[in-house]
């Protein structure tokens, strides 16, 4: 059995979503959520706090392997700076707890969770929701997310 992390890195906001692959090929949602920061606080202090509750995180779960969501270039280039350097922190965390961090692109989980590289949010969250034989879709989003992103490597690495 292998546990996955997926991971959708942000400043204010990075969701995660533990996923074990079971011997049968079946997922199972192991633990979901995001990772929150105060908005009053500075950007430093900000990555400190995601650097310490991803590192409690790896230590409570352990995962065998982990995947984080490639950066995009998106409009907003502050947006795009503060997302990278929510990625650094995760990847820091996750090396130092040594465990292999992989990426994929937004187009590639999309592919890997719906078959189709310019699927909508909705029906991403939908097969994640049926992939994981959950009752609802997770919430919030970028839970959902971050549980896509796993699903995807699971599928991907084929433990």
């Amino acid at each position: 059995m292998t546990l996955a992390l997926g991971i959708d890195p942000g400043t204010a906001t990075t969701g995660f979503g533990l996923v074990r692959l079971e011997p049968d090929g079946g997922l199972v949602a192991v633990a979901f959520g995001v990772i929150t920061t105060p908005k009053d606080s500075t950007p430093p202090a900000r990555l400190v706090m995601l650097y310490d509750q991803m590192r409690d995180l790896l230590a409570l779960h352990r995962p065998d392997t982990a995947a984080v969501e490639k950066l995009f270039f998106q409009r907003n280039v502050s947006t795009a700076i503060a997302v990278g350097q929510a990625r650094g922190v995760v990847m820091l965390a996750l090396e130092q707890a040594g465990i292999d961090a992989f990426e994929y692109t937004p187009n590639e989980v999309k592919q890997a969770v719906a078959g189709y590289g310019s699927a909508d949010k909705r029906q991403v969250q939908d097969m994640v929701r049926a992939l994981l034989q959950l009752d609802s879709i997770p919430k919030p989003d970028d839970a959902a997310d971050a549980l896509a992103i796993a699903i995807t490597h699971l599928n991907t690495k084929r433990y």
